[in-house]
């Protein structure tokens, strides 16, 4: 009974979010969200088995006495599942993503949900990919202590600032400090490997953090990083501006980012500049993996052609289906991977980093169990992103640089495809997902409560 009420639970719960994106009609950070990430990242929930466990939320409970809680001043909290055997003392820190706040009105509106409030934080989630317990689909890391920090600050855990007269902390640096210390105080100070991880805004908060980390932790223990859909360009939009400069730089602004940002970067660059992290990775002193699509659906859909360079919705179609796109279209994101790669170029110098591009239309490849390690998951040079990760973590190879052909050339692609128009999204692959979407209710909203009462 409890495992059919946890299905259930997931199910309404995926329908629900869906549900949520797809009605919104405005851009991740502007205004009111219309949050592209929680339908990339639900995605997972459809390839899982019934049987995948719900990890716990744990609040930090006197976090708040020094000041590091979420946007709306609740406790920042995390997930933790225990290692075991082999694992038992090697620790996995992955960092929540989801999307930034960049002014008043969108942190004033971030706050009243679970990316930044405990309050709206799912009781419990579910392990997969990089974070499962199986060796079948985690085979280099299902038994380490894995632990999810949880997203709520809305600047990839950064900022050490507030607003009094709305009542809004920005603390995503206190944040970062009071769970490592609960994590040291867990067992991580005694860890003999470590690895902090992350996707999209976590994939950018390891790279801010990356070194961070490592003074955390004794010399001899074996530290690495990994960014997955954290290298966001300053590229330019379809309408010829800096959709994703404007947003960093509110970003940067309205939670007073200047004095928390790398002082190497800000010595010759401005803050809004240190905050992307093309002008950030080849700074960084510890081993680090970056993990990103060539055309990466989330920077396609808010800040390479998001509604406020589209207003006449040419590009909708295409940037929801690249099947739809124009020979015109594409060459647009043949210039973005160019970007790309040349973004990375001076960082995959060094023999210590890792580095895997490949040219699908996705976003968030370590979370997703089809994407990180499965059967029919993307390859490049016959390896799966997991084998790729495990092989340059542990050194079992040298040189783990990988970068894809360009767009059309790679058949084992599990792309997105965000089918507006007939109110489903889509995974596109070898074998297809589809979601139909309903409406969100408040009928639906009670149901998820009352199952989850049984489950926490």
């Amino acid at each position: 009974m409890r495992s059919l009420l946890l299905w259930i639970a997931v199910v309404v719960c995926l329908l629900c979010s869906v549900a949520a994106v797809v009605q919104s009609g405005s851009s991740d950070g502007f205004g009111k969200p219309r949050d592209t990430e929680t339908a990339i990242s639900f995605l997972e929930y459809k390839l899982m088995a019934p049987s995948v466990p719900m990890i716990p939320l744990t609040l930090i409970h006197g976090a708040d006495s020094k000041g590091a809680v979420c946007l709306d001043g609740t406790l920042p909290g995390y997930h933790l599942d225990r290692g075991f055997g082999s694992g038992a003392n090697s620790w996995l820190i992955q960092l929540e993503g989801g999307g930034w706040c960049n002014n008043h009105r969108s942190c004033v509106y971030r706050k009243t949900s679970r990316r930044g409030s405990s309050k709206f934080m799912e009781k419990a989630l579910a392990f997969t990919g990089i974070l499962s317990n199986r060796s079948e689909e985690n085979p280099d890391f299902f038994n380490w202590n894995r632990i999810k920090l949880r997203y709520c600050d809305g600047a990839s855990f950064s900022g050490d600032s507030q607003d009094e007269s709305s009542q809004l902390f920005y603390r995503g640096q206190r944040i970062w400090q009071v769970a490592m210390e609960e994590f040291l105080s867990l067992g991580m100070k005694q860890a003999n490997q470590a690895l902090l991880s992350g996707c999209s805004a976590g994939g950018l908060a390891s790279i801010l953090h990356c070194d961070e980390f490592r003074e955390l932790l004794p010399s001899s223990t074996k530290v690495k990083c990994l960014s997955d859909a954290g290298m966001f360009l300053d590229s330019v939009d379809v309408s010829g501006g800096h959709s994703l400069r404007n947003m960093f730089q509110g970003v940067v602004t309205v939670q007073n980012l200047q004095k928390d940002l790398s002082s190497t970067c800000t010595n010759h660059l401005d803050p809004t500049s240190c905050f992307f992290p093309q002008n950030l990775v080849s700074d960084i002193k510890t081993p680090m993996f970056l993990l990103n699509t060539a055309y990466d659906s989330w920077q396609i859909q808010e800040s390479l052609a998001p509604p406020t360079a589209d207003p006449g919705g040419i590009w909708k179609a295409c940037k929801s289906d690249h099947s739809r796109c124009n020979s015109s279209q594409i060459q647009f994101f043949q210039e973005f991977r160019n970007q790309m790669l040349f973004a990375v170029n001076s960082f995959s110098n060094s023999d210590q980093n890792g580095l895997y591009i490949n040219s699908c239309f996705a976003h968030c490849q370590t979370e997703r169990q089809d994407t990180w390690f499965a059967q029919d998951s993307p390859q490049l040079n016959g390896k799966r992103v997991a084998e790729s990760v495990g092989d340059w973590y542990f050194d079992r190879a040298k040189n783990v640089k990988a970068i894809d052909c360009p767009y059309p050339c790679d058949t084992t692609c599990h792309n997105l495809i965000f089918d507006f128009d007939q109110s489903a999204i889509e995974i596109s692959a070898s074998s297809r997902f589809c979601f139909p979407v309903i409406r969100a209710s408040l009928v639906s909203l009670m149901l998820i409560k009352f199952i989850l009462q049984f489950l926490v």
